[in-house]
């Protein structure tokens, strides 16, 4: 947020310096034209209003950040804080303030002179037109900002963005933790959440030893300094030093390369809409569809869990970890509204026509979901709908013959 207020600032300066270099080539009748006390009101509007508008919209933020931890997920707001759109709006009217400031400065000390406050005029009336189009781009910006609707968007495109930037791979069994014997292990020198691998880092400790590194935790796991993160081939301190420095660590989770991070979100944003208290199925409907897009994106886009040299692996994410992320809480909170349970059903069978080697684990959650359902509603026609619509996707499945003798 400070790059674009120093650079206003900055810009504000580098004019009252190039005024001198540049006032003897503006024609006589141009400064004449244009008097101190002219750019001098211009200036003193400028920072009055920019400074209410900065104290606004900063205000506006403040808000939007707080109705979207009551009434979303805290988990949310770390979006809201990153939004581009509002940082560069915040940073642009504290700029044009900055840049007003130091151009009345200027004007006072007589810097400028005749011809140089023709520069000053162009700049101010750039920095004018800057500020207009980026206020009408906040205003239409606020009309959705903070809203649920544009949090689930938001919490969406990030976890798949994280599927894009990282290499994931999603197995139906997780991988075994057990090391294999002779390997060397790594252990973390921090204790909180991986946020981030440098696999190329890793790499380049591969092949200087030769040897394979496993990867033994992915972004978004807790560890602690007992916990193994690596396991090599050949050891040594400052190989260790340097596979440990791969590793960033947070005292929370980050958006960033932990997709399932933003399932979670997404189920705390149903699970929230599901309560009592806000009633609202029609939130958790939407949920579940990006929940569907964002899982769909992992099975479809997942990549070779190595680098590039093929030398380090990384670990498998458990397709049953990931339906239990984002549809248990759901299938917990919304069992006793007919809407969410049909909508969960439908959801869980297209996730299974995209993996069809896990349709077994998924069947187990949508009895799962189903059983729910037979314990929370009250009604008796409702239940029937949801029994239907599982029927209709899970009947033929071993899932049901559980479900029946369950």
């Amino acid at each position: 947020m400070w790059f674009r207020a120093a650079l206003f600032s900055l810009s504000s300066v580098a004019l009252a310096l190039l005024a001198a270099f540049v006032a003897p080539y503006i024609p006589y009748d141009i400064s004449t034209k244009i008097g101190s006390d002219a750019v001098d009101n211009i200036l003193g509007i400028l920072a009055s209003s920019m400074l209410a508008v900065t104290t606004f919209s900063l205000t506006a933020m403040v808000s939007a950040f707080s109705a979207a931890s009551g009434a979303i997920t805290p988990r949310a707001t770390q979006l809201l804080v990153e939004d581009s759109t509002a940082q560069n709006a915040l940073s642009t009217f504290l700029g044009a303030f900055l840049f007003s400031i130091v151009g009345i400065c200027a004007l006072s000390t007589g810097i400028y002179g005749k011809s140089g406050r023709v520069i000053l005029f162009v700049g101010t009336i750039l920095v004018i037109a800057i500020i207009v189009v980026t206020l009408l781009r906040w205003i239409g910006h606020l009309s959705n900002f903070g809203r649920v609707g544009n949090t689930i968007d938001r919490v969406e495109k990030v976890a798949t963005d994280a599927i894009e930037r990282s290499g994931y791979t999603v197995a139906v069994t997780p991988q075994a933790d057990m090391p294999i014997a002779g390997r060397h292990p790594v252990f973390a020198e921090k204790i909180g959440y991986i946020t981030h691998i440098d696999l190329q880092a890793l790499d380049e400790v591969a092949c200087r030893l030769g040897c394979a590194i496993d990867v033994r935790v992915m972004p978004g796991a807790f560890v602690t300094t007992s916990r193994e993160i690596a396991w090599l081939d050949r050891c040594d301190a400052e190989s260790d030093a340097e596979i440990r420095g791969a590793f960033t660590f947070d005292h929370h989770r980050q958006f960033d390369h932990d997709p399932r991070l933003g399932l979670v979100v997404l189920s705390e944003i149903a699970s929230r809409a599901l309560s009592p208290a806000v009633n609202d199925p029609g939130t958790g409907i939407a949920v579940l569809g990006s929940g569907v897009r964002v899982m769909i994106a992992l099975l479809d886009d997942g990549r070779p869990g190595d680098s590039g040299s093929g030398r380090v692996r990384l670990p498998d994410l458990s397709i049953g970890d990931l339906l239990d992320d984002l549809f248990r809480p759901i299938a917990r909170d919304g069992a006793a509204i007919v809407e969410v349970a049909i909508k969960l059903q439908r959801s869980l069978a297209e996730i299974a026509a995209v993996a069809p080697m896990a349709h077994g684990l998924i069947a187990v959650r949508a009895a799962d979901a189903l059983a729910r359902c037979e314990a929370a509603m009250a009604s008796k026609a409702d239940l029937e709908s949801v029994r239907a619509a599982y029927r209709s996707h899970w009947t033929d499945t071993g899932a049901a013959q559980w479900h029946r003798k369950g």
